[in-house]
């Protein structure tokens, strides 16, 4: 019986991310982890110290044959240069988000990417959240009707982490960071339908050189309104989707994800009750009977998100579609562009 040989893979940048992913990619038995190299002494040692090989230089990894893809986990602004080097050196490449710090950026890897033959790709890996699948799987089944407006939103209440993330210079920021996430998400959703405008705003609570949070409006050509937000000052969280349409509501509190869907039972009431307000009545406001709506539970949606990693393999040993591709990637940096520009002139952005 033969036994499987797993591709081999190196890391560059073994922070925070670089050791989710080593948890990530030790699951998955096709997959082994040559080495790793990092700028850092200290991540270096941590990297030792959890029984993984390190090169003493990017070049020296670059140069080891027997890796066949290198994943890019370091600060922002050094993936341009090390996806570029990696795949002149005959590597494919996996890059962390957000892919770049510009669509010129971009535009340059991809050009790269045929030039040499290397596949290179991003990791989306919020695309295998459960909340955003059941929020995909509403959509897709037409449990509300005809969805006219989407709420996503993610909060917290610390801050930027005091790290890279809080520097301008690196990529730091809130859009970069949660953005690229969020709107990637939304994106898939209307993948086939065109985005028509952008208007945004920016906060800067607890930071002066990037954003710590933002809200952006986006509307597309089919008339759908969707609300973006990300918040690291806020003390209570509103839900983390709520979702509109013509035949009832979905409310996903946070990423497990927790709540439900109300829907209509006949849409004529002849008999609604006024609700009295300290200053006034309301029938327009007035809360539904309970005969006249009911709940029900969100539909499961389940995945596993090392499918990101098999789809790798699968492109370089088979040449399968890749999940994540850079047309797509393309789409949300140029959004993530048309929303740092709306918030610095106060104007609605034309998306093109």
């Amino acid at each position: 019986m033969e036994v499987a040989i797993a591709m081999k893979m190196g890391i560059i940048g073994f922070g925070g991310m670089g050791r989710w992913h080593q948890w990530l990619i030790e699951s998955i038995d096709e997959l082994e982890i040559a080495g790793v190299w990092d700028i850092d002494q200290n991540a270096c040692e941590k990297a030792i110290e959890r029984g993984l090989k390190v090169y003493q230089s990017q070049e020296e990894l670059l140069e080891q044959e027997e890796i066949e893809f290198v994943l890019i986990a370091t600060p922002n602004d050094v993936h341009c240069s090390i996806a570029v080097a990696a795949m002149r050196a005959g590597k494919h490449v996996v890059c962390e988000k957000p892919v770049a710090m510009s669509s010129q950026e971009l535009a340059e890897m991809w050009k790269v990417s045929e030039e040499t033959g290397r596949f290179f790709t991003v990791h989306q890996n919020r695309r295998w959240d459960e909340d955003f699948l059941t929020v995909k799987k509403i959509l897709d089944e037409q449990i509300l009707g005809n969805v006219y407006r989407i709420e996503s939103r993610v909060h917290g209440s610390r801050g930027i982490p005091g790290d890279w993330r809080a520097q301008k210079q690196y990529g730091g920021g809130m859009v970069l960071d949660w953005g690229v996430h969020l709107l990637d998400q939304i994106m898939m959703l209307k993948e086939d339908t065109a985005l028509t405008s952008v208007y945004a705003w920016i906060t800067n609570v607890t930071n002066e050189d990037v954003d710590d949070g933002f809200t952006t409006l986006l509307t597309f050509a089919d008339g759908l309104q969707v609300l973006v937000e990300v918040g690291t000052s806020n003390f209570t969280n509103l839900p983390r989707w709520y979702v509109l349409g013509d035949n009832g509501t979905a409310i996903l509190n946070d990423f497990k994800p927790r709540g439900e869907i109300v829907r209509a039972q006949g849409m004529n009431e002849t008999d609604i009750v006024p609700v009295q307000t300290a200053a006034g009545l309301t029938k327009t406001m007035a809360p539904r009977r309970d005969d006249t709506i009911f709940h029900e539970e969100l539909p499961k949606a389940e995945s596993d998100v090392r499918d990101f990693y098999r789809n790798v393999m699968d492109v370089i040993e088979n040449g399968a579609e890749p999940i994540v591709k850079l047309p797509q990637v393309m789409r949300v940096m140029k959004l993530m562009e048309l929303v740092f520009e709306s918030a610095r002139t106060g104007e609605v952005m034309k998306y093109e």
